[in-house]
């Protein structure tokens, strides 16, 4: 049943790239009316390309865990398995 769960999963992991995206956009324009740079963009800082990697980073790691996790949620709900790991390992 747990084979199911992939191409549920990787619908789930192109919503969460859509939405990571936009939500990177929103919480960039609350930081800088421009457009966010690029690391190629030659009249931009150090602080600022990187700034701005940081934040894109972040917002498409904690989007995608949202999202993944909700999926997995969800996915249990509607079979009654859960997709993955039941509690973490020991180390």
């Amino acid at each position: 049943m747990k084979l199911l769960y992939k191409p549920f999963g990787i619908v789930v992991g192109i919503i969460a790239g859509i939405l990571a995206r936009q939500v990177f956009s929103q919480i960039w324009g609350h930081l800088d009316d421009r457009e966010p740079p690029k690391p190629t963009t030659e009249e931009s800082s150090w602080g600022k390309v990187l700034g701005a990697a940081a934040v894109q980073g972040a917002t498409f790691a904690v989007t995608k865990a949202v999202v993944n996790r909700s999926g997995a949620k969800g996915f249990k709900w509607l079979t009654g398995i859960w997709p993955g790991e039941r509690r973490p390992e020991k180390e």
